[in-house]
């Protein structure tokens, strides 16, 4: 967020802002490249398990003689590869670059940041080649056997303590929607982790009380930390690239707030037709419902600052990418919350649709931003431009229409699929189980064909990555665009 421009700054405040974000801007380059640096290795190694498990769906046969990639072990070693190691890598990366900025602070002592990089991702190495070795705890997002657990909390502390330290070290009086968003994630995720994990294995609970638990750690994990990262991200990236202020402070102080009051009630909708108390199935509904009230304000917040602006979706990386994952968080919202509904559960659960669900949250929003951020932040850290705008377009068709593609796959496939399982054939008996299966297969055909597809953008972005860092091609001088800029489009430079 950029706050309302008073007066038009002299030369020499031009100069003095842009020496200052140079410093800020060399003081986190090692430990943020670093960071992204893990992001890309695990987004690759993510992606090819998460290909292999694919085919598994449809072609059982598929390296059936490799025990390590049988599908009960290569699916979580890539839930885990992706999310310990793409999602929470760009994420520290993305906050650390973030609030030094907003707060106008160097980074002190960035040795820290890279101790707690390397912790991290040394657990997540470890956790997934326990997992892949068949030493899982069979606990969906936490399959790291126990022991790998500290190695994670120890790499977590200096980046939560150093990116607080910058906050409390601020310059900048004014406290950006942005921020709110980090300070919420940095402070959610240890309380999150520690509580799950000590009642799921230090003293573990038992019954129902363990799927409740573990529901609301997996839930929250998503909302109170990756999306709350998502939204700040997007809050900062859209304003700076078209060079004007958020649309409405409040606004934001409203999606802000509603999202921590409603989203951690969300998680029990899950357990809809379990075991449970009536009440507590029903504050998920409830809570899920409820998160109409941020997600809409949010996305009238970002729709209203990006108005009279759309033209520049033509011309920038960063806010194509950016503006599509916000699009993707307002409707994956909308569907989570009336996926929480009980008719619409007795279908979806058990399916392929929830799947899909799940792939347009943390890919079509939240990867989707991240790449954006990638984007803005890299070149600025390494003072050198994009090699090629090509390769960026090739990144985000891939992407783009692969996750769109995979979505609408198994949201199709799921719900043929739940209605087949939850209701009659014509001839009012049940439809046959194996049927059912049969009939999925084209679906996950489709599934395995977007992977491909992200897969290639994956590595057109890595190539990308690698060549900015090796600095190959051209200094920076001015951002690579997808197609060239007119005069209305441009930027102003003190607001780059």
């Amino acid at each position: 967020m950029i706050a309302a421009v008073q007066s038009v700054p002299t030369p020499n405040e031009v100069q003095e802002a842009a020496r200052e974000r140079a410093a800020i801007d060399d003081s986190t380059r090692i430990p943020v490249l670093t960071f992204f640096a893990a992001a890309v290795f695990w987004l690759l190694v993510g992606t090819i398990l998460a290909i292999i498990a694919s085919i598994k769906l449809h072609m059982p046969e598929f390296l059936a003689d490799w025990s390590w990639l049988t599908f009960g072990r290569v699916r979580p070693a890539h839930l885990d590869a992706v999310a310990f190691g793409w999602l929470f890598n760009s994420c520290f990366g993305t906050l650390v670059w973030l609030m030094a900025r907003l707060s106008r602070v160097e980074l002190r002592n960035p040795a820290m940041l890279l101790i707690g990089a390397a912790l991290w991702n040394l657990g997540t190495l470890i956790g997934v080649i326990m997992v892949l070795a068949g030493f899982s705890t069979s606990v969906e997002w936490l399959e790291f056997p126990r022991w790998v657990q500290p190695i994670l909390v120890a790499g977590y502390v200096p980046i939560a303590l150093w990116t607080m330290l910058m906050f409390r070290d601020r310059r900048e009086p004014h406290v950006y929607v942005t921020q709110w968003y980090i300070i919420g994630a940095i402070f959610w995720l240890p309380w999150l982790y520690l509580v799950a994990t000590t009642l799921l294995f230090w003293f573990p609970v038992r019954g129902v009380t363990h799927a409740t638990i573990l529901w609301w750690f997996g839930h929250n994990a998503i909302g109170l930390f990756f999306s709350t990262i998502g939204i700040g991200a997007i809050y900062y990236l859209i304003p700076k690239v078209i060079g004007r202020p958020v649309h409405s402070y409040y606004l934001g102080l409203i999606g802000f707030w509603s999202f921590a009051i409603f989203y951690n009630w969300a998680g029990t909708h899950h357990l809809i037709g379990g075991p449970l108390p009536a009440w507590l199935v029903t504050v998920g509904v409830i809570g899920s419902m409820m998160m109409f009230i941020p997600v809409g304000a949010t996305a009238i917040n970002h729709h209203l600052t990006m108005v009279g602006h759309f033209g520049k979706l033509r011309t920038s990386p960063t806010l194509r990418f950016t503006v599509f994952g916000a699009m993707i968080y307002t409707a994956s919202s909308f569907q989570g919350s009336l996926e929480s509904l009980r008719e619409v559960n007795r279908v979806t659960h058990f399916t392929h649709f929830t799947v899909g669900h799940a792939h347009l949250g943390l890919y079509g929003f939240f990867t989707m931003v991240m790449f954006g951020a990638f984007y803005y932040i890299v070149p600025r850290l390494t003072g050198w431009e994009w090699y090629s705008s090509r390769l960026i377009r090739v990144h985000f068709w891939t992407t783009a229409l692969g996750i769109l593609l995979m979505f609408g796959a198994l949201t199709i496939g799921g719900w043929l699929q739940g209605v087949d399982l939850a209701y009659p054939g014509p001839d009012g008996k049940p439809v046959p189980f194996m049927e059912i299966v049969a009939a999925m297969k084209k679906y996950l055909h489709l599934r395995s064909i977007s992977g491909v597809m992200i897969l290639a953008g994956h590595i057109a972005f890595a190539v990308l990555f690698v060549l900015n860092v090796l600095r190959y091609g051209r200094q920076r001088v001015g951002p690579t665009l997808l197609a060239p800029e007119s005069a209305a489009e441009q930027v102003p430079v003190a607001v780059s």
